[in-house]
């Protein structure tokens, strides 16, 4: 379902686009789509795929096949905050998200999860301290 209106998310010479390479461009799609509450664009024919926010506003997901398996631990990636740790937890991980962490992670306030999307890559769900919520 493409956007009709779009909103980049900026940076100071452009605009910012996060990458994320998968191995499934259709699973992955899937996964995220329901995830975030995007939409794709495109279909799953080529080597690259967008996800947009439905409302066109806001960063670009592409999704990026790659042939090389992942190794290791990211160096970067994605973090949700949510104000209800424990739904949004079980709401991804019944999407296809594997949960890394037995127990939540608590610093400074803040309580998360670590997470794998279905292709290994790993992001956080968060739920921030009880004055930010």
């Amino acid at each position: 379902m493409p956007v009709n209106s779009r909103t980049p998310q900026s940076y100071a010479r452009g605009e910012l686009v996060i990458v994320v390479d998968v191995a499934d461009l259709k699973r992955a799609a899937d996964f995220w789509t329901q995830v975030l509450g995007f939409v794709q664009e495109g279909d799953t024919s080529g080597r690259y795929l967008s996800l947009l926010p439905a409302d066109g506003n806001g960063i670009e997901v592409l999704l990026q096949k790659v042939d090389d398996a992942k190794h290791g631990k990211n160096r970067l990636h994605l973090d949700l905050r949510t104000r209800d740790l424990d739904a949004e937890v079980d709401r991804v991980c019944a999407l296809g998200a594997s949960l890394l962490t037995e127990e939540p992670i608590v610093e400074s306030g803040w309580t998360w999860h670590v997470l794998a999307d279905p292709d290994g890559n790993e992001f956080c769900v968060l739920q921030p301290p009880a004055q930010q919520a």
